[in-house]
């Protein structure tokens, strides 16, 4: 398994590298000229074009890539357009409050859509088999802004549980994790359920329950455990999902984390930033899915690394 893990980390270079390359010239077709945002609305032609030069702007789009990616290599991100700090001092502040976010809303998605989904396979064509399926339906449906926005209106606004935004304390990771949380959960929920149906329609699944094996037992260590893989496969690809999918629920309850961030340096035109932070998401999205790779083996003894 280390040779495979090995392996396949080193395979993600040229990944990441054709990866900076397409994020590199997608920034640059962004319309708007960030010279022009720092040199003021007022400022001449010739008072721009010294901007660009001093930003480097006015060389080739290869040339600047290729400076770019020396920079990467040692470790030099360049610095912010907007606020003159390096890119790592500007990110780094704003990267616990979107791991914090992504870890709360994955940990009760996960356990809440798990069980909605063992509950419904279970039940099956009964009333809570129904109940767990309006759950996840409504928690797909309902846009993530729309739900933010609801859930600040009820407990902030009405009943004064909460607070509205910010991170003043733990308290103000609740609504925000739900907001993210809540497709996560459904379609976890709607994929436990499917896999479980599935799984529990099996020859082992009919000969465990025809010795006499308890109904939780059969559920939960055969049916359950073997569909796990399944399962995990999802929330690894969701995992990813929220890191870089936070700008929703930062935006709406003004949460200074790595989506907030994204959004605004898109709108300065903070290349080296916007950069950075793209590179970062599909790093960790790629990451994500070679751990879940490894977990098949940890899940399932029977599946083998070549």
């Amino acid at each position: 398994m280390g040779r495979y893990f090995i392996k396949r980390l080193l395979s993600t270079i040229p990944l990441l590298l054709v990866i900076s390359f397409l994020v590199f010239m997608f920034i640059h077709m962004i319309p708007g000229d960030p010279a022009k945002l720092i040199a003021g609305q007022d400022s001449t032609k010739a008072e721009v074009e010294k901007v660009r030069e001093q930003l480097g702007l006015d060389q080739p789009l290869l040339k600047q890539y290729g400076q770019y990616m020396k920079g990467l290599v040692t470790g030099d991100l360049g610095d912010s357009i907007r606020n003159g700090k390096s890119v790592v001092e500007t990110i780094a502040p704003r990267l616990k409050p979107t791991i914090m976010l992504t870890v709360s809303a994955m940990i009760w998605a996960t356990i809440i859509g798990v069980a909605l989904g063992i509950i419904s396979a279970v039940f099956h064509g009964r009333i809570l088999d129904y109940i767990g399926m309006i759950i996840a339906i409504s928690g797909i449906s309902v846009p993530s802004f729309w739900l933010g926005l609801e859930l600040i209106q009820g407990f902030s606004v009405a009943l004064n549980w909460l607070p509205t935004g910010g991170l003043d304390s733990w308290q103000s990771y609740i609504l925000p994790s739900l907001t993210m949380g809540a497709g996560i959960m459904a379609i976890l929920a709607r994929f436990t359920r499917s896999s479980m149906l599935e799984t529990m329609r099996e020859d082992y699944v009919r000969t465990a329950r025809a010795k006499g094996l308890k109904e939780s037992l059969v559920v939960m260590r055969h049916a359950f455990k073997n569909s796990l893989i399944e399962i995990v496969t999802v929330a690894g690809l969701q995992i990813g999902g929220l890191l870089s999918g936070s700008v929703m629920a930062e935006t709406v309850f003004s949460i200074p984390g790595l989506g907030r961030l994204l959004v605004d340096s898109i709108n300065f035109r903070d290349y080296k930033v916007v950069q950075a932070l793209l590179l970062f998401f599909a790093a960790e999205y790629i990451f994500i899915n070679l751990i879940v790779d490894v977990l098949y083996g940890v899940i399932n003894p029977k599946v083998r690394y070549d």
